[in-house]
């Protein structure tokens, strides 16, 4: 989701709390806001026991990145670099390669799946091989 997604829904919350604390019921507020019934009660009972500031954004969801920007940088030039740079004596670049980079220029481990993901934040995706 987009940083201008969470304004967006955050926004929205925040509305349905005007209308919550104006005396709407749970239907009211899920017509209004076209969202379902669970969802305004949801936000009836964070707005009971946290306040307005429980309905605010916690920020992006899933895990911190474990490499900061420069290391990122430094990855996308080894992978520029190709393959036979770092070792390997073909032009192939996989996940596990990758994932074997990482673990040796920066100490920081990646399952293949969050390899991955970290390949599509930096804008890179794997294509399978052809038979």
């Amino acid at each position: 989701m987009t940083a201008e997604e969470r304004v967006r829904r955050e926004q929205v919350r925040l509305a349905a709390a005007d209308l919550i604390e104006a005396g709407a019921s749970d239907r009211e507020v899920a017509r209004q806001f076209r969202v379902t019934r669970m969802s305004a009660n949801r936000w009836r009972r964070a707005l009971v026991t946290g306040g307005r500031q429980a309905l605010v954004s916690k920020g992006p969801g899933g895990a911190r990145c474990k490499l900061d920007a420069s290391q990122l940088r430094v990855l996308e030039g080894l992978l520029d670099a190709a393959p036979a740079v770092a070792g390997w004596s073909d032009q192939c670049w996989t996940l596990a390669r990758i994932a074997e980079v990482v673990r040796r220029r920066f100490g920081v481990e990646y399952t293949l799946a969050g390899m991955d993901l970290l390949l599509h934040r930096i804008g890179w995706s794997v294509v399978g091989a052809k038979n």
